[in-house]
């Protein structure tokens, strides 16, 4: 089974409880339906993988995707969608190889959403509304500024997409601000 969006969100319910995590999940579940979007394919398929990437994290941080794909199977998910999910923690927790569009976008946007929403953070107006590129970048160019952002992840991705890190991040920006009031960025 492929869960449909209101069926991913009960799940994610089941398993997730705190906020920063919840916020995650959401940015995260918005830029991939982005990019969805901007690459012609089923969004809702998309947000429903990027809202369900870290269903398991934080009850089980250290077996992070493991029980991710345990659970998944358990409530029936496609293998195809448990893929997908778990390919964003390739070379970090998890031997699952980003390959699809939609798995590398997860790859690739997860790590830059945390250092985009840390950015947004920063501003006088806490909000992701008015942050440009030249701002993001300049923080991820500074290795003590959200130092947990694994920044080889966002360069590996955007290669593995074809593009280039301005464009990435330009991108991500722009899903994080559809979905800017779900996460407390607007």
């Amino acid at each position: 089974m492929v869960p449909t969006m209101e069926q991913a969100h009960v799940l994610l319910s089941k398993h997730m409880a705190n906020d920063a995590l919840l916020k995650h999940a959401y940015a995260v579940s918005g830029v991939c339906r982005h990019f969805a979007d901007k690459f012609g394919e089923d969004t809702e398929y998309w947000a429903a993988v990027g809202l369900l990437h870290d269903l398991d994290y934080e009850r089980y941080p250290d077996e992070h995707c493991k029980k991710t794909a345990e659970i998944m199977a358990e409530e029936g998910l496609d293998p195809a969608f448990i893929r997908a999910v778990v390919s964003h923690g390739w070379g970090l927790c998890y031997d699952v190889e980003p390959i699809s569009t939609m798995e590398k976008v997860l790859y690739a946007t997860d790590e830059l959403c945390g250092l985009i929403n840390a950015a947004a953070l920063m501003r006088p107006s806490k909000s992701v509304m008015d942050i440009e590129y030249s701002s993001v970048n300049k923080k991820f160019k500074d290795p003590r500024f959200a130092a947990g952002v694994n920044r080889d992840v966002i360069k590996n991705g955007a290669a593995m997409l074809g593009m280039e890190l301005k464009d990435l991040i330009d991108e991500t920006i722009l899903g994080m601000r559809k979905v800017a009031a779900e996460i407390g960025l607007a």
